[in-house]
């Protein structure tokens, strides 16, 4: 029986995927835990493994192209079979993306089978570019060439989103290079309008962002915090452990303060669950502490959660240690639906980006998400005494369902208290 390898569910969230590429060709053997594939999912680029050892019979979906969850990709024929004949396996049609028609249906003819093609080709100052096959053709198709196009997929491979963020804007092949961009538009100078389509992590955004706020009654705290203490603890943590490479960060206090402070405001750690006959409260028992992570647009931009897994329970090298790993993966290859799964509490943080103050919209099904600002130095009064310090602003969006006004106050004093007193979070 030939082997049907399908879409698979690589979030929660995720209805369809994108065959960004192929790491096998027809007709190539591969063994189970063999990467065969880099997928595009709502959230990230994550690679697909055959869990099977067999011979590749036949591609079912050509790269670039967005089918729905359950749709046979790729048939393997297993040991002994015949490969041409568990090629004949059909497969179930293809979602429709945008600017694409459908792929064949499961009746369809299947049509010849072309060569295996290189993805490696000259660009026009003879230097070398991968680029996949269909991010090729649009690029053959729009004049651009691929040597000024910056590779968003794995190894910098020139995906077809790059090709598309490219068109109008690059130069044609064989063109001279164009003059560097002022840094300041000269006067009466107009932006170009395009049409960007959206990638499965954007379509995936915009739909449950919306949900959350028509869903979820928000409604906003904010506190602000005397950074100064912290910030010259963290100074003085950052100089003794950087013989061990380590760097803390201002976020990794706030994880751990707001991870801590779940144990005396339980109700910001729980989620609203609807029953048969009316809906609860659960409070958790793990304290799950999410932190929001911005993609590059180079890499197509988007916003992803990765989850610190009991963060109550662990230190403040620990945590530190797992945000740069899941932000460097993040980053990189994507991360697995584990890495983003069974959050209790989101912690979006801006002030890496000079700004003050912001509001967030919730990440069901958790209650809350904190809204962290920088850290900005500005005048302050203590002992009676104008001096400069250092004060950040936190803003807890919370569902009104769960979370009062009154509990979003008492637990947001609560995380200001441990981030004023930072020694108590060392212990």
């Amino acid at each position: 029986m030939p082997i049907e390898i399908t879409m698979p569910r690589l979030s929660d969230t995720m209805q369809q995927g994108t065959v960004v590429k192929w790491n096998v060709r027809e007709g190539q053997e591969v063994s189970s835990g063999d990467v065969i594939a880099d997928i595009e999912t709502d959230k990230a680029t994550m690679e697909l493994q055959s869990f099977d050892d067999g011979t590749v019979a036949s591609l079912a979906v050509p790269e670039g192209k967005t089918v729905a969850v359950g749709t046979v990709i790729a048939v393997l024929a297993a040991k002994g079979e015949d490969a041409s004949a568990a090629s004949a396996a059909k497969t179930a049609p293809a979602v429709k993306a945008e600017g694409e028609t459908a792929a064949p249906s499961a009746t369809a003819v299947a049509e010849p089978k072309a060569a295996p093609r290189r993805e490696e080709s000259a660009t026009s100052n003879g230097g070398r570019v991968f680029a996949s096959p269909l991010a090729r053709k649009i690029a053959e198709e729009s004049g651009v060439d691929l040597g000024r196009v910056q590779g968003s997929g794995p190894g910098g491979r020139i995906i077809r989103r790059d090709v598309e963020q490219a068109v109008g804007q690059a130069p044609a092949a064989g063109a001279a290079p164009a003059a560097a961009a002022p840094s300041v538009p000269p006067l009466g100078a107009a932006l170009k309008g395009k049409t960007v389509p959206l990638s499965n992590m954007r379509r995936v955004i915009a739909r449950r962002l919306v949900e959350s706020k028509q869903a979820v009654p928000h409604y906003q705290v904010t506190v602000e915090v005397d950074m100064d203490p912290l910030l010259s603890l963290r100074k003085q943590l950052n100089e003794q452990l950087a013989s061990q490479g380590v760097k803390l960060s201002v976020n990794d206090f706030l994880v751990r303060a707001c991870a801590l402070a779940m144990h005396s405001h339980p109700y910001v750690n729980s989620r609203w669950v609807p029953t048969a006959n009316n809906e609860a409260i659960e409070l958790l028992a793990e304290v799950n502490v999410a932190i929001a992570i911005a993609l590059p647009e180079e890499k197509g931009g988007g916003l992803v959660v990765a989850t610190i897994r009991r963060a109550d329970q662990i230190g403040l090298r620990q945590i530190s240690a797992e945000s740069k790993r899941l932000a460097d993966k993040a980053r990189a290859k994507g991360l697995s639906p584990e890495e983003m799964g069974d959050s209790t509490f989101t912690i979006s943080n801006l002030g890496m980006f000079g700004v003050a103050h912001f509001t967030a919209i919730i990440n069901p099904p958790n209650v809350a998400i904190l809204a962290v600002g920088g850290a900005i130095e500005r005048p302050v009064v203590k002992n009676g005494q104008v001096v400069p310090g250092h004060v950040m602003a936190m803003t807890m969006s919370s569902d009104h369902r769960v979370v009062d006004g009154a509990m979003a106050a008492q637990y947001l004093a609560t995380v200001r208290q441990l981030l004023e007193s930072p020694a108590t979070l060392l212990v």
